[in-house]
C-alpha cells in the first residue's frame, strides 16, 4: 500500500464543505432510516430500518423453481447480448446497524429484447449474501415488454430468504425509466406495496457498464455491525477509483468527528484482504491510496469505513488484472 506522505499519509482536500453532503450517495438503509419516536432527539434503541417491499405483481407469470446457484457471480453469460449491469450490496434486518449473512436471494429476469427463459435457466439463479452480509451478481439490463397495452419498466425478480424467516418476493426498478409512471406495480408509491425504495439510480464505470447498489432490509436475525445508532454524522466514502482498476484505488472520504477511523476491504466471502488503515483522526475529508498485492485475484471487493469500530458507508469496487 502507498498513500500520500502529506498529513500522515492523507491529503486533507482544501476548500471542500463536509456540510453539503448528497445523501444519495449513501446506502439506501441509511435513507430509510426511522425512529419511532416523534422527537428531534433519535432514540437509538428505537431506531428502525423501513423493510424493504414486496412488489404488486408478486412472483409473475415467469418463475421457474429449481435455479442453479451463480458461478463467478454471473446471472448473464458473457456472451449474453446486451448492457453488462452489476448489481451489490447489503442484506439488513430491520435494526438498522444488524445484518444478515446467509440470506439466498433467487433472482430472474427478462433479456434484452424482453422475453424470458421458460425452459431453462437463462437469466435465472440463486447468491448468497456473505459473512458481512454483502452481495453482488452480473447481469445485463433486461428489456422492456409488452403487459397488455403497455410496456413493463425494466425490472429484476427476487425472492429473498433469510435463514429462518419468510421469503419476500418483490421487484428492483431503475430511476429514469419511461414506464414507471404507467406501471401498475412501479408506480405505486405508499403503502404494502410501495415501490419507491426500489427504484434505484445507475451509474456508468469506466468500463462503460451499468453499477447499481441495492441494499434489502428484511425480517430476519442480524448480526451487530458495531452499534444500534447509525446516524448520518459520522463519515462517509465520497468516491473509490477507478473502478474497475488494476494495481491502484484512490480513495476519497469524510470524517465528520474526532474518532478511531478505520478502512477495510472485504472480499466476496466476507474476508478482510487489506486492513488500509486505522488512526485517531479529526474532522476532516481524507485520501488515501490503495495498491492491493499482486497476488489478489480479479473480482468484486467491498471497501468499507469504519467509525469508532462501526461501519458507517461502503462502496464495491472490480480489481481487473
Amino acid at each position: 500500500m502507498k498513500t500520500n506522505k502529506k498529513d500522515n499519509r492523507r491529503q486533507f482536500l482544501k476548500n471542500a464543505s463536509l456540510s453539503v453532503l448528497s445523501v444519495a450517495a449513501l446506502p439506501t438503509v441509511l435513507k430509510a432510516m426511522s425512529s419511532t419516536k416523534d422527537d428531534s432527539t433519535p432514540d437509538s434503541s428505537k431506531l428502525l430500518c423501513d423493510k424493504s417491499t414486496e412488489d404488486a405483481f408478486g412472483t409473475g407469470p415467469f418463475y421457474s423453481a429449481g435455479a442453479p446457484t451463480l458461478q463467478n457471480n454471473l446471472l448473464a453469460g458473457s456472451n449474453e447480448v446486451g448492457t453488462r449491469l452489476t448489481i451489490s450490496g447489503m442484506v439488513y434486518n430491520l435494526v438498522c446497524s444488524e445484518f444478515i449473512p446467509n440470506t439466498v436471494l433467487d433472482i430472474w429476469q427478462a433479456n434484452d429484447a424482453g422475453a424470458y427463459d421458460n425452459s431453462g435457466f437463462t437469466l435465472r439463479g440463486k447468491t448468497t449474501s456473505n459473512s458481512q452480509g454483502f452481495y453482488v451478481f452480473e447481469t445485463i439490463k433486461p428489456g422492456w415488454y409488452l403487459n397488455g397495452a403497455n410496456y413493463r419498466p425494466s425490472h429484476i425478480h427476487f425472492q429473498i430468504t433469510p435463514p429462518n424467516f419468510p421469503t419476500l418476493v418483490t421487484q428492483l426498478y431503475f430511476d429514469g425509466d419511461p414506464y414507471i409512471s404507467i406501471d401498475q406495480a412501479a408506480s405505486i408509491t405508499s403503502g404494502q406495496f410501495d415501490a419507491t425504495h426500489r427504484i434505484i439510480p445507475l451509474t456508468t464505470n469506466t468500463a462503460g457498464e451499468f453499477e447499481g447498489t441495492w441494499d434489502i432490509v428484511i425480517n430476519g436475525d442480524g448480526e451487530p455491525i458495531g452499534t444500534n445508532n447509525i446516524y448520518l454524522d459520522k463519515g462517509m466514502i465520497y468516491s473509490a477509483g477507478p473502478n474497475p482498476f488494476s494495481d491502484r484505488v484512490v480513495i476519497k472520504y469524510g470524517v465528520f468527528k474526532k474518532a478511531k477511523v478505520s478502512l477495510f476491504v472485504y472480499d466476496l466471502q466476507g474476508k478482510i484482504v487489506a486492513n488500509i488503515d486505522e488512526q485517531l483522526l479529526d474532522p476532516q475529508k481524507y485520501e488515501v491510496i490503495w495498491e492491493p498485492d499482486s497476488k489478489l485475484p480479479s473480482g468484486h471487493y467491498f471497501i468499507a469505513l469504519k467509525i469508532n469500530d462501526m461501519q458507517v458507508h461502503y462502496l464495491k469496487v472490480i480489481r481487473q488484472k
